[in-house]
């Protein structure tokens, strides 16, 4: 399997929840030991930005949030070519997120 990711492929990301009431796209539902909440787990569809020399990946969200992952992490795995096809609309693109990112211009003060 290639382990080497470039700027722009689309990454899926398993991040373990807890809460009362697990959401549809919740997966591996475990309830807790008293019964009140419940541990599951949620794929969340990430694009890669950049990639450091030391290994680790600059991640853009689906809001915009840049996160800092390891090549190396379980969590982490490229995007299946179905997942690409069938959640394309989740995943964000780079070029959306890079127009987001730029400081608003602002107006010089102008003198009466």
């Amino acid at each position: 399997m290639r382990t080497d990711y470039q700027p722009g492929d689309p990454v899926v990301f398993r991040i373990t929840k807890q809460s009362t009431d697990p959401g549809p796209r919740a997966v591996d539902i475990f309830p807790a030991a008293g019964g009140d909440t419940y541990s599951y787990q949620v794929d969340k569809f990430w694009t890669v930005k950049e990639v450091d020399p030391n290994g680790t990946l600059q991640i853009i969200t689906r809001r915009g949030k840049q996160r800092s992952v390891s090549k190396d992490d379980l969590r982490l795995r490229r995007a299946s070519w179905w997942e690409r096809w069938f959640y394309r609309e989740r995943f964000p693109k780079l070029s959306q997120q890079q127009d987001c990112t730029l400081p608003p211009q602002s107006e010089p003060p102008q003198s009466d």
